[in-house]
C-alpha cells in the first residue's frame, strides 16, 4: 500500500519579547555578560509584528509566496517587503505574540500559566476571532489576574510574558528542586506544545482534515518534557492531540536533533503503509531557546534580528487516495552508523545511493528540499547560504558520477533547489518546508520527482560524535490500479473447467479399482 502526503501546515508565531528573555543566545549573554554592548543594543534591532508580516520569507513559509519567486528580490531580505502580505496563507499563519500568549495557556493543563487582567480583557476578543480556533480551546482561557499577584510569581522564580516592558503573564514552576520543571523549561515545553496545536488546526482547516479520523500524531520538535526520573519521557505528540480534537488518536514522540521531522514522516508513511494506522499526523512545535540564536552577529551587521519568529508544521499521511503525491519508502536515503562525517559520504548515503537503488540519476530529480534555512539569517554568522551549499554538494557529486558537466553546477542549484525561506529553528527548515510547495506542483504536474532531505548532528547531545541524515523521494501518484472483475462468463466457464476436472479425478479412480 503506498502513503500519501494529503495535507501540510506552517504556522510561524512572531515572539520579539520572548527571543530577548527566553533565547538562549540572550539569557546566556545576561549570565556572563550583563552589561555588555549586545545586550544594550539589542532592543533597537527588534522587528514590530507587521515587519516581519511582510517579510517575504515568512510569507513563503505560510503559502503566501512561491519560493522560487524570491529570486526576484536581491538578497538580503530582511530591507524588503512583500507588498502582498497577509497575517493567512494557504498553509498557515503568522500568529502575533500577544494572542500567543493565549494559546500558551490553552496548552496548560496545570494551572501553571497566568495573564495578567488588563491584558486579558484588551486581547481576548482578538484571539477569539482567529477562524481556526475551537471552542475547546476558548474554553481554556481564563480571565486575569491583578498585576500585583503576577509580580509575586516572579519572586517565586516564574517565568515572566512581556509585552515591551509591561509584564501580562507569567509561568510558574511545578517544582521546588526538579531541574526539569523550573518555569523556563516548562515555557519552553508549553511554548512548543501550544505552536504545535497552532499547526494542528490550521491542518484541519486547510486540509479538510477530520479530527476525528486521526489514528497516529508523531511529534518531532527538538524540546524533551519529563521530570527528574525521566527528563525527556514525553508525550508532547498525544498532549497536543488532545487540545486539537483528534480523540480517536494515540501518538509518540520521535528524536533526532534536525533530522527528527523526515526521521518521523518515514515512520508515519511505514505505519500507514503497514495497515496498521489509516491517518497519521507529524507535526512539531518551535523553539524559544532558539530565538535570536545568531542576534550578536546581526547587530553586529546593523540589521534586525530577524531570527525572531518560532515555527511549527503538520503533515498528513494517509492510506493511497489515488491523488496525492507518495512517499517513495523502497529507496530511502539514510546515513548509517558508518557512513562517516565528509560532507561527500554524507551526500552520497542521502542522495547518490537510494537514486542508484531506484535506477535513477542525480539529475533525475526536479526539486532538491535539503536544509532550508534563510540566508538572511545565516549568512551575517558566517555559515553562508546554507540550501546553496548542500546544492552544489550535490550538483558536485553528479559531476563526479558523469551526470552533470562541471559548467552545469550553477545551472543545476538555480533550477534544482529553491531559495531558502525556513527560520533557524533546528528541525523547522530541515528539507520540511518545501512538502507543502511540492505536494501542490506534483498535483499540478509542474514536476515528477521531488527529494526530502533531512540532516542532523547528534554530536550536540555529547553521547556521540555521528552525523545524522534521512532522505525519501516525493513522487506523483499515478492512481489506484483497480482490479479487473470476473465477469458472468468466466465464472461460469471457471467452474465447468472444476467440474470436468473433478469427474475425470472420480473416473481414474474407478478405473484404478476395477
Amino acid at each position: 500500500m503506498k502513503s500519501v502526503v494529503k495535507g501540510t501546515s506552517y504556522v510561524l508565531v512572531h515572539a520579539p519579547d520572548m527571543l530577548l528573555r527566553n533565547g538562549t543566545t540572550q539569557t546566556t549573554e545576561r549570565i556572563v555578560n550583563p552589561d555588555s554592548d549586545y545586550l544594550k543594543k539589542l532592543p533597537e534591532h527588534i522587528r514590530s509584528y507587521d515587519d516581519a508580516l511582510s517579510y517575504l520569507p515568512n510569507q513563503a513559509y505560510i503559502g503566501n509566496l512561491d519560493p522560487v519567486a524570491l529570486r526576484e528580490h536581491e538578497q538580503p531580505w530582511f530591507d524588503k517587503k512583500y507588498d502582498k502580505a497577509d497575517r493567512f496563507g494557504s498553509f498557515g499563519e503568522i500568529m502575533p505574540q500577544e494572542e500567543f500568549y493565549f494559546m500558551i495557556q490553552a496548552a496548560d493543563e496545570f494551572e501553571l500559566v497566568r495573564l495578567e487582567k488588563g491584558f486579558v480583557e484588551e486581547y481576548k476578543e482578538k484571539f477569539f476571532a482567529n477562524p481556526v480556533l475551537t471552542d475547546l480551546i476558548k474554553d481554556r482561557i481564563h480571565d486575569g489576574i491583578e498585576k500585583e499577584a503576577l509580580e509575586k510569581l516572579l519572586e517565586d522564580d516564574a517565568e515572566g510574558l512581556y509585552i515591551g516592558d509591561r509584564l501580562v503573564g507569567a509561568v510558574k514552576k511545578a517544582h521546588d528542586v526538579d531541574v526539569a520543571l523550573t518555569s523556563h523549561v516548562l515555557l519552553e515545553n508549553l511554548a512548543s506544545k501550544a505552536s504545535n496545536i497552532l499547526s494542528l488546526l490550521h491542518l484541519i482547516k486547510s486540509a479538510g482534515l477530520d479530527p476525528d479520523e486521526v489514528d497516529y500524531v508523531i511529534d518531532c520538535s527538538e524540546e524533551a518534557c519529563g521530570d527528574m526520573n525521566q527528563r525527556g519521557g514525553g508525550n508532547f505528540a498525544k498532549a497536543a492531540a488532545e487540545l486539537a480534537g483528534f480523540t480517536n488518536a494515540t501518538g509518540s514522540d520521535t528524536r533526532g536533533f534536525c533530522a527528527a521531522p523526515v526521521h518521523a514522516i518515514s515512520i508515519a508513511a511505514s505505519l500507514v503503509a503497514a495497515g496498521a494506522y489509516k491517518n497519521v499526523i507529524v507535526a512539531a512545535g518551535g523553539s524559544t531557546a532558539k530565538l535570536g540564536m545568531n542576534g550578536k552577529d546581526h547587530v553586529k551587521k546593523d540589521m534586525p534580528v530577524v531570527e525572531d519568529v518560532m515555527g511549527g508544521f503538520a503533515v498528513w499521511i494517509g492510506a493511497d487516495d489515488g491523488k496525492n503525491p507518495y512517499i517513495d519508502l523502497e529507496h530511502l536515503g539514510r546515513h548509517t552508523v558508518g557512513t562517516g562525517s565528509s560532507p561527500q559520504a554524507v551526500i552520497t548515503s542521502l542522495v547518490s545511493d537510494p537514486l542508484e537503488r531506484a535506477g535513477l540519476k542525480i539529475t533525475d530529480i526536479d526539486i532538491y528540499s535539503p536544509e532550508m534555512q534563510n540566508p538572511d539569517c545565516t549568512k551575517p554568522a558566517g555559515a553562508g547560504d546554507v540550501p546553496v551549499s548542500n546544492l552544489k554538494m550535490i550538483a558536485a557529486l553528479a559531476v563526479k558520477q558523469g551526470d552533470l558537466e562541471r559548467a552545469g553546477i550553477n545551472e543545476f542549484v538555480e533550477n534544482r533547489g529553491v531559495p531558502g525561506f525556513a527560520p533557524t529553528q533546528g528541525h523547522i527548515p530541515s528539507g520540511i518546508p518545501m512538502i507543502g510547495h511540492s505536494r501542490q506542483a506534483l498535483l499540478d504536474g509542474d514536476v515528477k520527482r521531488v527529494m526530502i532531505v533531512g540532516k542532523g548532528s547528534l554530536f550536540l547531545g555529547r553521547l556521540t560524535n555521528l552525523f545524522d541524515g534521512v532522505s525519501f523521494m516525493l513522487l506523483p501518484n499515478e492512481g489506484i490500479e483497480e482490479k479487473s472483475a470476473v465477469s458472468g462468463d468466466e465464472l461460469r466457464k471457471i467452474v465447468a473447467e472444476s467440474l470436468r476436472g473433478f469427474a475425470q479425478s472420480l473416473l481414474s479412480e474407478e478405473e484404478d479399482e476395477q
